[in-house]
C-alpha cells in the first residue's frame, strides 16, 4: 500500500528542523516531531524511511508517525511540531446560584417512590423548575463532584 501522506521536506525546513533538534531547547515533544520529519523525508536529502523503522528508531508509536506525516502534509510545519491550543474557553454551563439550586435539590428529600435522587432526576428537576432550559445529566454529576456537600 502507498503512503497517503509523503513527507517532502525543502531545504529551509530541513535546516529549521535540524537546528530545532541540535539546540535541544525545544520541547521534547516538538523535538521528536522535528525527528519524524527528518527521518520521513522523501525529498533528495532525506532518508525516506518506513513508518515501522521511525518509530521503532525515535520509540513512539506508529500511529504518531503517521499522525506527524499527516499534519505536515495538510496543516504544514507547525500544526507538525507544536500542539493546537484550544478555540475558546468553555463557559460554564451552571452559574453559583443555579449550581446552589442543585445542591439544595440533591439535599432534599428524594421524589416519592424513589430511594435517592438520580442525575437524571436532578437534571430533570432542574428543567421543571425552570432553573435552566436544558441540561444534561453529565453536567449535573460534574457540578455535584466540585461540591464538598455530603448528601448523607
Amino acid at each position: 500500500m502507498a503512503k497517503q501522506y509523503i513527507v517532502r521536506l525543502p531545504s529551509e525546513e530541513r535546516l529549521l528542523l535540524l537546528d530545532l533538534i541540535s539546540a535541544g531547547k525545544a520541547a521534547a515533544r516538538a523535538q521528536t516531531h522535528a525527528r519524524i520529519l527528518l527521518k520521513a523525508d522523501a525529498g533528495p536529502d532525506g532518508p525516506a524511511w518506513i513508518d515501522t523503522a521511525i518509530a521503532d528508531a525515535l520509540e513512539t508509536s506508529l500511529r504518531t508517525v503517521e499522525r506527524v506525516r499527516e499534519a505536515w502534509v495538510c496543516e504544514g510545519l507547525d500544526a507538525a511540531l507544536y500542539r493546537k491550543r484550544p478555540s475558546a474557553p468553555r463557559m460554564r454551563k451552571l452559574d453559583g446560584e443555579q449550581e446552589a439550586h442543585l445542591i439544595a435539590i440533591a439535599c432534599s428529600p428524594p421524589p416519592t417512590g424513589r430511594a435517592r435522587w438520580t442525575l437524571r432526576l436532578l437534571s430533570e428537576r432542574l428543567v421543571e423548575l425552570e432553573v435552566v432550559e436544558s441540561i444534561a445529566p453529565e453536567t449535573v454529576r460534574q457540578a455535584l463532584k466540585q461540591t464538598s456537600s455530603n448528601r448523607g
